[in-house]
């Protein structure tokens, strides 16, 4: 995500554990100590660095997943942990990756697409057209989009760049490859099937491609939506920031909002998810209906 902060994991306790300080029923049989206080350091670490506003409820799934970290680092306590990150670690990538679960498919939310299609119709050939992808996960949505790009101007789509970003590399490794197992591509028509993916020899059982004249289209890159700064070039036509926002609070989304707008072109589309409002920042964008936005100056 945020670069793509992403979504969390659904399930989660709230039960308090009777040991003073501790979290979970289960506390008491854990590996490691995890006191409130820890909780609630790793709540503002993740905060400050990547903005995502961590569940009050998502106690037992922050120690699952940074447990596994306390033993890939030889730590015994959260405290050293969380202090070793504090002191300038190269571990916080890995902190980051931990606490971020990626939700995605090919064509997810498909009301935008058609929506998508018809606003590169109406910009044509004639000048690059420049999409960011900034929540890219494993890659189901920039490829959608690279797919919704062919689909529209066939062989003459050189004109299209797409970059793809996220804050997890993990993710972005495996959205760079391209490659997917069959599941992932069950809900393609067999034509999409057919014309943009790969099976067959030179390609694991079980699993297919991304065919590269659509691979070409897209460029990865990890970026964090709360950096000051971020590293594209040119005006954008089309932004998707779908289903990020909704993890970070009202302000920070309208920080990264007031980013967006002065990089999109004056008739640039913004597709959000569908639970994503931007109503405080109407000052900024302007709601166009199935949670597609348009910069609010262009009228």
């Amino acid at each position: 995500m945020t670069g793509s902060p992403k979504s969390f994991d659904a399930a989660a306790h709230s039960e308090r554990s009777p040991v003073p300080g501790l979290l979970s029923r289960d506390a008491g049989l854990r590996e490691f100590s995890f006191s409130t206080a820890d909780f609630e350091r790793v709540r503002q670490l993740i905060y400050q660095h990547a903005g995502i506003s961590l569940s009050p409820l998502k106690q037992d799934m922050v120690y699952s997943r940074l447990a596994r970290r306390l033993r890939a680092t030889g730590k015994t306590s959260f405290a050293d942990y969380l202090d070793a990150l504090n002191s300038g670690s190269d571990e916080w990538e890995r902190f980051v990756n931990s606490l971020t679960t990626n939700l995605t498919s090919f064509f997810r939310e498909p009301h935008h697409f058609p929506v998508l299609a018809e606003h590169l119709r109406q910009i044509g050939t004639q000048r690059s057209i420049r999409i960011w992808c900034s929540a890219a996960s494993t890659g189901e949505e920039p490829y959608s989009i690279a797919i919704t790009v062919a689909e529209t101007f066939g062989a003459n789509a050189g004109h299209v760049s797409i970059v793809a970003s996220d804050l997890d590399t993990n993710v972005l490794a495996v959205a760079d490859k391209g490659v997917y197992p069959l599941e992932r591509v069950e809900k393609l028509s067999p034509e999409r099937l057919r014309k943009y993916f790969l099976r067959g020899t030179g390609h694991q059982e079980g699993f297919v491609s991304v065919r590269p004249e659509i691979r070409r289209l897209v460029s990865f890159k990890r970026i964090n939506l709360l950096d000051p700064r971020y590293p594209l070039t040119g005006l954008l036509d089309v932004i998707f920031c779908r289903n990020v926002m909704i993890y970070f609070d009202k302000p920070t989304q309208y920080k990264i909002l007031t980013r967006f707008a002065p990089m999109m072109q004056a008739d640039g589309l913004m597709f959000a998810g569908h639970s994503e409002s931007f109503l405080h920042a109407a000052d900024l964008f302007r709601p166009l209906g199935k949670t597609v936005y348009a910069r609010a100056a262009a009228r």
